[in-house]
């Protein structure tokens, strides 16, 4: 589509986006905060190493719970008044941890936004599917991944420094409080542009409201006369009438329902399992126990750029390479990197003097006998070089195309329930990898892990040959009806 056609949908997208920028912000929020609460003078509010650890991780499984209240409330309020909900959790989130008197303010605030994280992960990807033209969804549905990237360099940047465990309190270029207090932001402008959007035409036509329906994509698609669009509103009629009533247990055994549900639920898993959530919770301890030629703090900059980068090339590159395509680069680049980190751990250098970090254990983590490394040593660049080359297969693959493709390949009439237990599993997935990763290392070292993700990431290409349809170009009608119809191929 032109441009100018497409400019409402833009706008509409941009809105719902900022939600995936409130949680990017909001899941790296501890960042700058913890080494601060850890030099607290206020006894009620100074984190223990395993209180630290809590106020981390506890943003997951408050978006497992945010994914398991959307099965419900996507199809109960829609896509957009599901999203402009989430504010509300978000909002009470973060007042509370910009007031917080004591720990359980904070991990309540904390849990509290992950639950507006995990809803919004659930509603963004599948209103921003339905409202998009088929020339155009594949960027558009990056556009979360790339809004959430934003999000959390936002937060380095007012946070000034990098990762988790990486500065002095006094570092902070914002004081915590007042990193709580900037988070509000994003959530007040996303309510007021979405107040003024329509809601998709999809969910719309399946609570009977046509002609509301029809206005939608009329402006959504820039134009003042409904002839322009009728085509299209009747497809996606035709669509909705054939799913009007709700799925029932016998259906659900039906290989057209359960077989595009089984894919998303795998492709969400396999995407936590390739390692993302763990190394970008515990990157910085990562580069401050392998040995490194820039300082870690540095070096965890670069990564983040470098995954800003990689986002935009998947957005421009998603409508013209394919999703598969992409996929297998993805999962490819990762396999090499997991594959490298855990070589070099297992047989390359140490620090010289092992760096605090917080929550992780003071001595290296690779084998004892390494050689140690020298200031001068090129070979140290390994861990930045490897990171980097991660970030960026799992940013122009696997992290956004999963969203995207979730929403695209589930049925209609189970989008909403579907969408929120691919959220659900994610984050429980998140959650149990990012606990169980220091057990792991303190046993049996570093390097396991990264064998372990470099495994999946074969078992992810395997997957993706096997299992995953090719949605490039297509409306989200015709591929339901692949589904449907039992073919292997859109060219059958």
């Amino acid at each position: 589509m032109r441009a100018p056609q497409s400019k409402k949908v833009f706008l509409a997208t941009f809105a719902a986006v900022l939600g995936n920028f409130s949680f990017g912000y909001a899941l790296v929020y501890t960042s700058p905060v913890i080494p601060a609460l850890e030099r607290s003078s206020d006894p009620d509010l100074r984190l223990t190493k395993t209180q630290a650890s809590w106020f981390g991780s506890i943003f997951t499984l408050g978006a497992a719970a945010g994914g398991l209240s959307a099965m419900l409330l996507n199809d109960l309020l829609g896509r957009k008044l599901s999203i402009m909900f989430s504010a509300v959790p978000s909002a009470i989130g973060y007042a509370l941890m910009a007031g917080a008197h004591g720990l359980w303010m904070l991990l309540l605030g904390r849990m509290l936004t992950g639950f507006a994280g995990g809803l919004t992960a659930a509603c963004i990807p599948v209103y921003v599917s339905e409202i998009a033209p088929p020339g155009v969804r594949g960027a558009l549905g990056a556009t979360p991944q790339l809004m959430a990237v934003f999000g959390s360099l936002s937060l380095y940047a007012l946070g000034k420094y990098p990762l988790y465990g990486c500065g002095q309190a006094q570092g902070l270029l914002l004081p915590w409080r007042w990193l709580a207090v900037a988070g509000e932001g994003p959530v007040f402008i996303m309510v007021l542009l979405l107040s003024f959007m329509p809601n998709s035409p999809r969910f719309l036509l399946s609570r009977g409201r046509e002609e509301e329906a029809l206005r939608a994509l009329t402006w959504l698609r820039h134009t003042t006369d409904t002839q322009d669009v009728r085509w299209e509103f009747q497809q996606i009629q035709d669509n909705v009438q054939r799913q009007s009533s709700r799925v029932s247990w016998a259906e659900v055994r039906d290989p057209y329902m359960y077989r595009p549900i089984l894919i998303a639920l795998l492709m969400r898993f396999l995407q936590q399992l390739t390692g993302i959530t763990p190394i970008l919770v515990y990157l910085q301890p990562i580069f401050d126990s392998t040995a490194v030629l820039l300082p870690p703090k540095d070096d965890a900059a670069i990564v983040g750029a470098v995954r800003l980068l990689s986002v935009l090339i998947a957005a421009l590159t998603m409508d013209l390479a394919g999703r598969k395509v992409l996929l297998f680069v993805s999962a490819t680049i990762m396999f090499a990197a997991n594959l490298t980190l855990g070589l070099y751990v297992h047989f390359g250098p140490k620090p010289l003097a092992p760096n605090g970090t917080v929550g992780l254990e003071n001595m290296p983590w690779g084998d004892t006998e390494q050689p140690p490394a020298t200031p001068t040593n090129y070979l140290t660049l390994v861990p930045l070089l490897a990171t980097m080359f991660f970030i960026m297969g799992y940013a122009m693959g696997w992290g956004p195309i999963t969203w995207l493709l979730m929403s695209e390949i589930l049925p209609l009439r189970a989008r909403g329930v579907a969408s929120g237990l691919c959220v659900l599993v994610s984050w429980l997935t998140a959650f149990i990898l990012t606990k169980s990763f220091l057990l792991v290392v303190n046993a049996f070292g570093l390097q396991v892990p990264f064998f372990f993700f470099a495994a999946i990431c074969l078992v992810s290409l395997v997957f993706t040959g096997c299992c995953v349809p090719e949605t490039k170009g297509r409306s989200l009608e015709q591929i339901e009806s692949f589904f449907r119809t039992g073919r292997r191929s859109f060219l059958h």
